[in-house]
């Protein structure tokens, strides 16, 4: 079983290469759809937007070439690791990610962790009392949160924890100057997190409860339930050490998927909480037209989003050893 594991890990890392290269050419060919670039951008910032200023800054950015040469000039690059330069930021695109792609790691496995975490947990509980009051409040609450929009719940955190009991900071993602160390800025960063990752969490911790909780009451009508239930276990041990584990695969398999659409909400979640990760460098590098820039984030989080669907599909084996890579 190990050996199949490591033969299926190595085939999904091979099989890496090409799917980052398909992404690179398809983010080229979005963002080069867009009117505009970053020639016009730096030629406003600088003052001097003559037609002459911004088609010598075309031909040092190397935007004056045709479209065909630009792209395999991107892909050769692509292939050893240059992602080219910022002509806005005035850094290397490799430098303003790795600046940025730790806070955003951080907030968007906060925010996984806490959704599936917490929706698994009342899932199971919910299927468990299913008719009672407490499945119904999970129920309500859980479609409650799935309706409602994820930039109305971080306003009203924001307000309510930060503005009027003062408790959690509103921005940030750890306080100026303070000058902490250790465990203290630790501490600092964890309280800079609650909030922005419980307002990415909120969504999708309606969408795995909801799952969980139809998964689990189907496990709990299969004949190896019921078998467990006629030798007199009782229902706590039926429920959590046997039907819990088989009803993990659905969740597993689409939190996997949504991994992507965790990197996409950053967008938001960081712009309202001024978190500093790609979220906002996003943002900020639409605005300005920054291609390079662009191109490289979406990269980078492509990449991540196929590593976290390898460690899922781990998981997913891990759950249900019956479950053979070939």
């Amino acid at each position: 079983m190990r050996h199949h594991r490591f033969a299926f890990v190595y085939r999904r890392l091979f099989q890496l290469v090409p799917v980052v290269l398909a992404i690179a050419s398809f983010n080229f060919v979005l963002i080069h759809l867009a009117p505009g670039d970053a020639a016009d951008i730096v030629a406003g910032q600088g003052g001097y937007s003559t037609i002459e200023y911004v088609e010598e800054l075309r031909r040092e950015f190397g935007l004056d070439k045709p479209l065909y040469q630009q792209y395999l000039i991107y892909m050769g690059k692509v292939l050893t690791l240059d992602l080219g330069f910022s002509p806005v930021q005035h850094k290397p695109v490799l430098t303003l990610i790795v600046e940025r792609l730790p806070a955003t790691v951080i907030l968007v496995l906060s925010a996984i962790v806490m959704a599936t975490g917490l929706g698994i947990l009342l899932g199971i509980i919910s299927a468990s009392r299913r008719g009672t009051v407490i499945d119904s409040l999970v129920t309500v609450g859980a479609l409650f949160f799935y309706a409602t929009p994820a930039f109305w719940f971080g306003l009203m955190l924001i307000v309510f924890f930060s503005l009027k009991l003062d408790l959690l900071p509103s921005s940030g993602m750890e306080t100026i100057a303070s000058g902490k160390i250790g465990l203290a800025y630790v501490m600092d960063v964890t309280n800079h997190l609650i909030l922005p990752s419980v307002t990415m969490a909120l969504y999708y911790l309606a969408i795995y409860t909801r799952l969980m909780r139809a998964s689990m009451l189907e496990v709990l009508s299969l004949d190896f339930v019921r078998t467990a239930r006629a030798k007199g276990l009782a229902e706590y041990t039926v429920a959590w050490k046997h039907a819990a584990r088989n009803a993990l695969l659905p969740v597993v398999t689409v939190a996997g998927l949504q991994i992507g659409h965790f990197m996409g909400g950053s967008v938001l979640v960081e712009t309202i909480f001024g978190w500093p990760g790609l979220g906002r460098l996003v943002f900020d590098a639409l605005g300005q037209r920054d291609t390079n820039l662009l191109m490289g984030i979406f990269l980078m989080s492509s990449v991540f989003v196929v590593m976290m669907n390898l460690i899922a599909d781990l998981i997913y084996g891990m759950l249900d050893p019956r479950i053979t890579h070939k």
